[in-house]
């Protein structure tokens, strides 16, 4: 297995038979509007271009997992792509509704918890809590992907989460061989971070039992942390040698 990290969350897992996109932020530079004007510089996002084998990674793939609806996870560019490739999509069963009407091919819904088959293994659909607070009901509703292929290492895709008893559970009994995690620390104008802080970054990374790729990183105007420091950070507990921190573009084998 190989995991692709094009930029932010979007991702590519490819194995031997299916080529999985997860969140395809696939826009320009700069063509969604900062979402922070005062806490950071007020830049249009996104802040760096997908890279350039992107074209050819995105060539391959056969199905896409969307965790939530935020236009950093599916933008427009996004949308575009799976509508003319008519790539088949799988979702939350409360974000179903609103990509059908934007002409996506839903294939499958999940509800929280409850397995259902998926190219041959299964998928679990993870709650995800978007953010400490008061801020993270504003941030709606996400979904967290824990995935088990025939014959491969299994994936918990965490999303934009912070650590929560859901994220536990995952970690401690289901034991991901490879754990995603996103790291930019966002946060608007207003409100608490709307993913984790360091301290439960480190948290999840000492918890996983496995290897940790991180990502949602230096492509955010509203997420400051840089993949240096977070490697200072894993370097000062004793932790980077378990985490992956790809930069965009390059690829990780499992």
């Amino acid at each position: 297995m190989k995991i692709h990290h094009l930029r932010n969350a979007t991702l590519v897992i490819e194995t031997e038979t299916d080529v999985i996109l997860v969140d395809p932020m696939l826009g320009k530079r700069k063509t969604i509007p900062p979402f922070t004007i005062f806490r950071y510089k007020p830049k249009r996002n996104p802040l760096v271009a997908l890279p350039k084998n992107s074209r050819d990674i995105l060539s391959r793939v056969t199905i896409c997992l969307i965790t939530h609806l935020h236009p950093d996870h599916i933008d427009k560019a996004g949308e575009v792509f799976l509508r003319r490739k008519s790539i088949p999509v799988v979702c939350s069963s409360k974000d179903e509704s609103v990509l059908t009407r934007r002409g996506l091919n839903i294939i499958q819904s999940l509800n929280y918890w409850e397995p259902q088959e998926f190219l041959g293994g299964k998928i679990i659909g993870i709650p995800a809590i978007h953010g400490y607070g008061f801020i993270a009901k504003l941030m709606g509703n996400v979904m967290g992907f824990h995935i088990e292929l025939p014959n491969q290492k299994s994936v918990y895709i965490s999303s934009d989460t912070v650590f929560t008893e859901h994220v536990q559970k995952v970690l401690i009994e289901f034991k991901p061989d490879i754990a995603t995690v996103a790291c930019g620390t966002a946060r608007l104008d207003i409100g608490q971070p709307l993913l984790m802080r360091m301290n439960d970054i480190l948290k999840f990374t000492a918890l996983a039992p496995g290897r940790v790729f991180a990502n949602h990183l230096e492509a955010l105007n509203h997420c400051p942390t840089t993949r240096a420091e977070l490697r200072s950070a894993l370097s000062e507990h004793t932790l980077l040698d378990k985490v992956d921190i790809p930069s965009d573009g390059t690829n990780v084998e499992y």
